[in-house]
């Protein structure tokens, strides 16, 4: 391995470890403020963080002829589907554990090729196998449940499996945008959008005060400048120069941080039925990118 591989993947495992802790910020984040408050402040943190490398590109976003009708609408179709997954997140966050958020929202890597299969795009024996797998682990985490005897999920892992289906749907419009827009613009605008449309709601259904912001700082600015903005630079950055076998897999890890996370700093127990549900869906995740791994066409 080149030393620039090996520092993309340095970079990519700091990005996943980034994300997983930011579940116990989001969690932590609803001790101060509403749900939609907290993600209307942590997004429009995240899109003004950017603003140094927007812009750099928005000089050659001018020279290359990008229209900025082009730009609102993208962010604006990019921020909608962002602002209903991350709603369906942080309200289901209030009700589960950072981990088992972690790992409910990891769906996302084997829902995708599902997904894709609507599509038209062909999906192998590999994907099933993955999606077999996660699900047999979320039946396990539900299992872990001490509501009641045998499977029973609670609302919270509900509503963020639900979040899962938007984080799909937002992965699949990204692939499909980026194709036609800077990354970095896109990321800007959709972050600001989805920002917007939480404050709006929250200004309606939440109380949002100064001594509260001020309380829920460190939650917020970790959701914000860290989890968006910071790891999110940290990505561009390594995905320049890492396979895409690397940049998976070690993205993928953002669920084993999410539950350390909750251990560590929220005292978040980890029972035997919890520790095999998390250890069957990071497996299949694994599962859904063995062509990638093996270094063959991915599905």
């Amino acid at each position: 391995m080149n030393k620039q591989a090996l520092r993309a993947d340095i970079l990519l495992l700091l990005t996943a470890c980034i994300w997983g802790f930011a579940f116990t910020a989001q969690r932590s984040g609803m001790d101060y403020m509403g749900p939609f408050s907290y993600n209307g402040l942590r997004f429009l943190l995240g899109s003004l963080s950017l603003i140094p490398l927007t812009l750099l590109r928005l000089r050659g976003a001018a020279h290359s002829g990008t229209r900025p009708r082009r730009f609102f609408a993208f962010s604006a179709l990019a921020g909608t589907c962002l602002f209903l997954a991350a709603t369906l997140q942080q309200i289901g966050i209030m009700y589960t554990t950072a981990g088992n958020s972690g790992f409910i929202t990891g769906l996302y890597v084997v829902l995708t090729p599902l997904f894709g299969i609507f599509l038209g795009r062909k999906t192998g024996v590999p994907t099933w196998v993955g999606a077999a797998l996660t699900f047999t682990g979320l039946f396990f985490l539900g299992a872990a449940s001490p509501a009641a005897e045998g499977l029973s999920f609670n609302r919270g892992d509900i509503i963020t499996a639900v979040s899962a289906i938007f984080w799909t749907a937002h992965v699949l419009i990204i692939d499909a945008l980026v194709k036609r827009i800077d990354p970095v613009l896109l990321s800007a605008g959709q972050f600001f959008c989805c920002g917007f449309f939480s404050l709006v709601i929250a200004l309606f259904r939440e109380s949002i005060t100064l001594e509260a912001c001020v309380a829920g700082i460190i939650p917020l600015l970790y959701g914000g400048l860290c989890s968006v903005g910071v790891a999110y630079t940290l990505q561009v950055v390594a995905q320049k120069y890492a396979p895409p076998a690397h940049a998976t897999i070690l993205l993928s890890l953002e669920g084993v941080f999410a539950a350390l996370g909750g251990i560590l700093l929220l005292s978040e127990p980890l029972g035997r039925w919890t520790l095999l549900g998390f250890g069957l869906m990071f497996s299949g995740m694994l599962a859904t990118q063995w062509d990638v791994i093996r270094g063959g066409k991915k599905k």
